[in-house]
């Protein structure tokens, strides 16, 4: 592990952080909070500039170094993000200050604030640059990172635009980064324009397009976009739809491939189970309340989109709705948007390769000779990487289990500790019972707080970028390939002079 190209890349996302804040310190002077918004830039701007000026300006990351970069990155983002929260008085529990900023950069949307009109206009506009900030990371990871080091079965979405898959860490990860962010900014503007057109002011235009784009569900009204008309409304749904959507398929239609979005067979399942589960839905909200109309399809529509690209926004209290729709968002809290999208989640291209799978091992015991490849779209899929997805889910599974037996455990009820876990763990937002859509997470105490902010990290991150900072092999210099020695060099000169072939085990050195 080389120390020094690690705290070299940390201090220039350090960096990143200070001058995402500036836009919102603006807003803290205006309101008189300039002291506080000051320190908060200088904390994590002058750690970061050590950090980048004392090592080594060439950076070449091994895959491990990658990793710790990830990890490390996100904690030191998350830490000196809750710093204004505290600072300029919006709370005074370090764990409310954490939490919100964890929800803020993971997209989860959860908020411990009842009244979101009573925070300050700098503070409403910092919570949604968390969001969208921590959205184009997390495309960056799942599209760049996690396929290089081939964790969780990311390869199964990493390549499904050509041009848009790394092999290394430099320079092509640099490359797609770039072409992606265009794509997240270009979908922005247009959002937020749509946003302007239909009534909104430019505050909350500005500040729900960055938060509808990360599906992260941070609103500046109460209500959420409750508070909103239909047609604005509507356009949400079709932003959170396609928030939820690969954006390397974004990127392909953008540059005159639009087929090849219709033709992904994971996002021919997303959409399917979009239309599905909003038709069921919509009929029992229709049965429940005694006649059909197009507001229930708007709001059955809307609470779908929103929880199955774990956005979170709300138009309705869906926690008090008939029992067979709960279940059915559970399910969509679990399965999440695609993979390389914004979305959270165990992603829809996951759940299509264990159903897949499944029925598979099915045909198995009919005819237990045949060799049978497990494909999802026609596309055949390594038993390597189902292996991984297996693997995934299990992880998954039984942290959720975990989370749900702490939050019980510290006094929660069952529906609120089961939702609450995979809500935090999808980065949903809202959950059901005490933490359905019309309430909030104030309520909870700071080990219930730091329990769900850890959930909330684990399963944005996709567990291994932070598990693996606790194996200290991570971090030693043991089982490292050794380098040819200079004899080998000058036995191949050699033999390209004699034309005889080089023998490389004449002069490698034995391993024990």
């Amino acid at each position: 592990m080389r120390y020094s190209e690690v705290l070299h890349v940390l201090g220039g996302l350090l960096m990143a952080v200070a001058v995402a804040m500036i836009p919102a310190a603006l807003i803290g002077v205006a309101e008189g909070m300039w002291a506080a918004w000051l320190v908060s830039l200088l904390i994590p701007g002058l750690l970061g500039f050590a950090f980048y000026v004392l090592t080594p300006g060439k950076v070449d990351l091994s895959p491990r170094e990658a990793l710790a970069i990830v990890g490390l990155g996100w904690l030191g983002i998350v830490l000196t993000g809750a710093v204004p929260f505290l600072l300029t008085g919006t709370t005074s529990s370090p764990s409310w200050a954490l939490f919100e900023s964890v929800s803020g950069f993971t997209t989860t949307g959860a908020t411990v604030f009842a009244v979101i009109e009573d925070l300050p206009d700098s503070i409403l506009l910092w919570r949604s640059l968390s969001h969208w900030i921590g959205g184009m990371g997390i495309i960056v990871l799942g599209v760049a990172i996690l396929p290089l080091i081939g964790v969780g079965g990311a390869q199964l979405f990493s390549a499904e635009a050509p041009g848009m898959t790394t092999d290394k860490v430099q320079p092509r990860i640099a490359t797609t980064a770039r072409l992606l962010w265009g794509v997240y900014v270009t979908m922005t503007l247009i959002l937020g324009g749509a946003y302007l057109v239909l009534g909104m002011s430019p505050f909350d235009a500005v500040n729900h397009a960055m938060s509808a784009l990360a599906t992260g569900g941070f609103s500046t009204r109460t209500a959420s976009m409750g508070y909103y008309s239909p047609a604005i409304q509507w356009v949400t749904i079709l932003a959170m739809f396609l928030a939820g959507v690969n954006f390397t398929l974004h990127y392909r239609t953008f540059t005159g491939h639009p087929r090849e979005m219709f033709r992904n067979a994971e996002w021919q399942w997303y959409l399917a189970s979009v239309l599905i589960i909003s038709t069921i839905c919509f009929g029992a909200l229709a049965v429940a309340e005694g006649g059909f109309s197009f507001e229930l399809v708007r709001r059955a529509s809307f609470s779908v989109v929103s929880v199955h690209s774990t956005t979170g926004f709300g138009t309705s209290d869906f926690a008090a709705w008939p029992l067979v729709a709960q279940v059915l968002l559970l399910g969509l809290m679990f399965m999440g948007g695609m993979g390389g999208s914004t979305g959270g989640g165990f992603k829809v291209i996951r759940g299509a390769v264990v159903t897949q799978h499944v029925l598979d091992e099915i045909r198995k015991v009919l005819h237990p000779r045949a060799v049978i490849i497990t494909r999802v779209g026609g596309k055949p899929i390594r038993e390597d990487l189902v292996l991984k997805v297996l693997a995934f889910l299990a992880m998954y599974m039984a942290t959720h289990a975990v989370g749900t037996f702490i939050l019980a455990a510290l006094g929660h009820d069952l529906v609120t500790a089961l939702s609450a876990s995979l809500a935090a763990l999808s980065s949903i937002g809202p959950g059901l019972g005490e933490v359905g859509p019309a309430a909030n997470y104030g309520h909870m105490g700071a080990p219930a707080l730091l329990t769900l902010s850890a959930l909330m990290l684990l399963g944005r991150l996709e567990f291994y970028t932070l598990l693996v900072l606790l194996i200290p092999s991570t971090w030693t210099r043991k089982h490292r390939t050794p380098r040819p020695p200079r004899v080998w060099h000058r036995e191949r000169r050699r033999a390209a002079k004699t034309g005889r072939r080089a023998d490389p085990m004449s002069s490698w050195p034995s391993h024990p």
